[in-house]
């Protein structure tokens, strides 16, 4: 797929919408840690309920072609019965997660944050998390309409794709 060429090439990180290459800024130290505390308690719920795969920062997924769109969220989950059957290969991603997780930079405009929101949520993500740092809030988005905000001191709950995965949003902010 040309994304990988082309990125590797410019020796940068980069997504492709439809059909178009644009180079992403590595991620700060702060995002960072931010999406790591995120896996480290989501992935281990998943894990111990064999409840499907997660995948780690950086991982594309093709949500369209024909213009081809690969995006990358922070975190994403697909569920056991959404699996593709075979083991995946070096290849990006078929079709969208169920769930993801987007850690706001710094650098995005909110231009930017709802046209990706739009994106993921049409590609088929059932829940999408907009995580925001300077905020310290997570917005959940199961569509366009159904949206809820929760801050610092506020308990978040996946619900039915992890149905364990509930804790206060200001512990990843730490």
């Amino acid at each position: 797929m040309r994304i990988s060429a082309e990125c590797r090439a410019r020796g940068q990180r980069c997504e492709l919408i439809d059909g178009e290459v644009r180079s992403l800024s590595p991620a700060g130290s702060y995002h960072g840690s931010v999406a790591s505390i995120l896996h480290s308690i989501l992935a281990p719920l998943i894990v111990k309920q064999r409840l499907g795969r997660t995948f780690s920062a950086e991982t594309g997924f093709i949500v369209s072609r024909d213009p081809d769109t690969v995006i990358a969220p922070d975190f994403a989950f697909i569920a056991k019965g959404n699996l593709p059957e075979e083991r995946p290969n070096e290849g990006y991603c078929p079709g969208a997660p169920d769930f993801a997780v987007k850690v706001l930079s710094p650098n995005e405009s909110a231009r930017e944050v709802a046209a990706k929101t739009k994106l993921w949520l049409s590609a088929g993500v059932k829940l999408l998390w907009v995580v925001d740092p300077v905020l310290e809030t997570i917005t959940a988005y199961r569509s366009l309409t159904d949206v809820a905000i929760d801050g610092a001191r506020q308990e978040i709950v996946v619900g039915e794709l992890i149905p364990e995965a509930r804790f206060v949003v200001g512990e990843i902010f730490g």
